[in-house]
């Protein structure tokens, strides 16, 4: 479609009511039904009465009274798609389309109203068309899915009616969203444009929560501006890129998010003076030092232009998790014989039995002992796609190695999302630090058999860090015993990054 121009209305099916007394009854009739047959009976009325011929009031009443209903329901569904290991399974994809298309239905249907009101009344129905279709590409953040680029073409049509009728920073109350309190079109369209420029794809589902939480209280110090200021301190964002090419006469082409940024860093001030995250209205999911790690991370997002793309083309062969990392570097299998490791020639053979295919190759390490199961990768555009579109599902960030000529790398995949096509990119983060291949030491009580735990001492300079399993049971300011390694004991004081399937301590020597 064009960037402005809605798609067409169609429907199937005809309202199933025509005034509110009618749709209570028919949401009371539905109240039986499961989560996903109610969402989905909640989506066919939207498109109904969005191809329905009914007085545009009326209209932007049954949306408001069936969005309420949905609100709730769709809250319940999140945990079934958020943040899961991709691909998503059949029920998870299907639980997660279902999401996004109801939000996308409802803001193209209070779009769709938003011209036959007149002035200052234009404003309900095209706040609601942005929280609709902010809540959309939020959605395919949770899922790690692409957000289809029609989304963005969404946003810029909400902002292009609502400065051309001169609602876009009128304050309006939603019964929805009490929290909100007195919010405007343009800090909603501030908010998903802030969350998506701090690259949410790359954010475990606690950090999403936590950066979605503060930025939908700090949307408001945002403004639109149709030029950038002189003024070097001030931060202004060109929307162009972001809305895939220049924008339609008339429309703001700047988003100033300097008072944002000043936010996030008198928070990062206030958690390093001890402030609980709570207290600053962050939440309870992550700890300080996590927050300030995120609101740090989001700070340089803000500030720092995307990367061009590399152009580095080619193949990479990748090694996942701690135990085929280890080997990696020592040559050695860490538990032979033991078939804990998921991707071992045991369960290869229970992926072919059950499935058909294995997708593994082998990689040699690099003093040429043993064969170490890989996945072959294409790097383009400073990015990797998966080449097998069968292999087993990963979970973003996790651990990898490869062999870069006869020197193993240690790094992290992340940023893990798939395409509508099912592709899976993502992008790798090496460790530039010197790294050691250790074990966890054994102790005596252990039972027989117990399988023994990769490690990775990674030192830069005076500093030590900790890589380990996230099953290997480390706990901060208790020591830890290592073998074949350049240290024996290491003290965790913090948890320096979390992934997937490891944990990586800042450590002092015991």
């Amino acid at each position: 479609m064009h960037r402005l121009q809605l798609p067409a209305a169609h429907s199937k099916l005809a309202p199933a009511f025509q005034d509110l007394v009618a749709a209570e009854r028919w949401l009371a009739a539905q109240a039986a039904n499961q989560p996903w047959p109610l969402l989905s009976a909640l989506t066919g009325q939207i498109e109904a009465i969005d191809a329905a011929a009914l007085p545009p009031p009326l209209s932007l009443q049954l949306l408001d009274r069936l969005r309420s209903a949905a609100l709730p329901v769709q809250a319940s569904q999140e945990a079934r798609y958020n943040r899961k290991a991709l691909p998503l399974t059949a029920d998870e994809q299907q639980v997660f389309a279902m999401a996004q298309r109801l939000w996308r239905q409802l803001g193209i249907a209070y779009l769709r109203l938003a011209p036959h009101f007149a002035g200052a009344e234009k404003c309900r129905p095209l706040h609601r068309a942005a929280n609709a279709i902010r809540l959309a590409q939020f959605t395919c953040y949770q899922a790690s899915q692409a957000c289809p680029p029609e989304l963005d073409h969404l946003l810029l049509a909400i902002l292009a009616q609502a400065e051309s009728a001169g609602v876009l920073r009128q304050a309006l109350g939603d019964p929805d969203y009490p929290h909100l309190g007195e919010a405007n079109i343009a800090g909603l369209l501030s908010w998903a444009i802030l969350l998506r420029l701090a690259d949410p794809y790359h954010f475990s589902s606690a950090q999403l929560a936590v950066a979605n939480r503060a930025l939908s209280r700090w949307r408001e110090l945002c403004t639109f501006q149709s030029a950038p200021d002189s003024d070097r301190k001030t931060l202004t964002i060109p929307l162009a890129p972001l809305f895939g090419g220049p924008l339609p006469a008339g429309l703001p082409g700047w988003l100033n998010v300097r008072s944002v940024d000043r936010k996030i860093r008198s928070r990062i001030e206030s958690l390093r003076a001890g402030e609980a995250p709570e207290a600053l209205k962050l939440g309870r999911e992550l700890s300080a030092a996590a927050c300030i790690r995120l609101l740090s991370d989001i700070d340089h997002h803000l500030r720092t232009p995307a990367p061009a793309p590399s152009q580095a083309s080619g193949e990479i062969e990748l090694a996942f998790g701690a135990e085929d990392a280890y080997a990696i570097f020592t040559g050695e299998e860490l538990n032979p014989g033991s078939g804990m490791n998921a991707r071992s020639t045991s369960i290869a053979h229970q992926r072919m039995a059950l499935f058909g295919f294995d997708s593994l190759s082998q990689m040699p390490t690099a003093v040429q002992r043993i064969d170490v199961p890989s996945e072959t990768w294409a790097r383009t555009d400073g990015q990797v796609t998966r080449l097998e579109t069968n292999g087993p599902r990963l979970q973003a960030p996790c651990l990898i190695a490869t062999l870069q000529g006869d020197q193993p790398r240690l790094g992290v995949l992340s940023r893990l999302l798939a395409t509508a096509d099912g592709q899976l990119h993502a992008r790798l983060d090496w460790y530039p630090e010197q790294i050691e291949a250790c074990t966890l030491k054994m102790v005596a009580t252990s039972p027989p058999g117990q399988p023994r735990h990769a490690a990775f001492v990674l030192r830069s300079g005076s500093d030590l860090s900790l890589l380990v399993p996230v099953t290997a049971g480390v706990r901060l300011d208790i020591g830890v015993a290592l073998e074949c390694a350049s240290v024996v004991h290491l003290v965790p004081r913090e948890v320096i990054e979390r992934g997937a399937d490891f944990v990586r301590y800042a450590c002092r020597p015991a």
